[in-house]
């Protein structure tokens, strides 16, 4: 009875196991992130193309480094428009692409951040966001700042930039962010406030360059699609 009982729990453990592989596997699923409702709208859709240097900044501590950013022509080969876009025959203008150079004056773990000069409003449900990056093979760690729909700021981990070449980098933002609140109808979703560029104390010398391209958003529009025209709005 004892080796039948032991049999059955290593069955179920090696199924658990073989799911979670599984599903692991198959990468981000947006359409099962964050799912709370039986019907939803998936769009996916473009917040910047990082077009105009001037609506962007990028700094560092002045005990550390000097940062430069400026828009420079070109962006990654395997970048695919938008079919919705493409189907209505806009795919907008892009022809730049974002860089941010940082000439470092000594070692430590600083920070660089890269923000628009206002935030990006992303409406809906969103489920994830990606953007296409060239860190230049190094350790530092990319990090996407946003703000929840009660203005409370959110760091999210995208992963180190340990890569050579143009990457789509694609992170599933958590649900315990929150973008939808009861009291709150005029209203949901994000705001993009940016990238931290984390750093590595092994790298942090000379001059580290990295390009920004395109950043996109998955979203949920069923709940915004659905309000009554003739519903009013609660911001005034």
């Amino acid at each position: 009875m004892k080796m039948r009982t032991l049999f059955l729990g290593l069955s179920v453990l090696v199924l658990v196991a073989t799911g979670a592989s599984a599903q692991f596997g198959r990468g981000i699923d947006a359409t099962q992130l964050g799912q709370d409702v039986a019907q939803q709208r998936l769009v996916e859709i473009s917040v910047t193309k990082f077009e105009d240097a001037g609506f962007f900044r990028a700094g560092i501590s002045s005990d550390y480094g000097l940062t430069e950013w400026r828009r420079f022509e070109g962006g990654p080969a395997m970048l695919e428009p938008i079919p919705e876009e493409e189907e209505l025959g806009f795919t907008g203008v892009n022809e730049h692409v974002l860089g941010v150079k940082t000439t470092f004056f000594r070692r430590g773990t600083p920070i660089i951040s890269i923000e628009p000069i206002r935030p990006i409003a992303v409406p809906g449900q969103v489920r994830t966001m990606s953007v296409w990056v060239a860190g230049r093979n190094t350790n530092h760690r990319l990090v996407m700042v946003v703000e929840d729909i009660r203005g409370d700021i959110k760091y999210i981990n995208m992963g180190n930039m340990n890569f050579t070449g143009w990457r789509r980098m694609t992170v599933a933002i958590p649900p315990n962010i929150l973008q939808r609140d009861p009291m709150l109808t005029d209203r949901e979703g994000l705001m993009f406030r940016g990238f931290m560029v984390q750093t590595d104390l092994m790298q942090t010398y000379g001059t580290y360059f990295v390009y920004f391209d395109d950043l996109r958003a998955v979203t949920d529009l069923f709940s915004m699609e659905i309000r009554d025209e003739d519903d009013m709005v609660d911001g005034w």
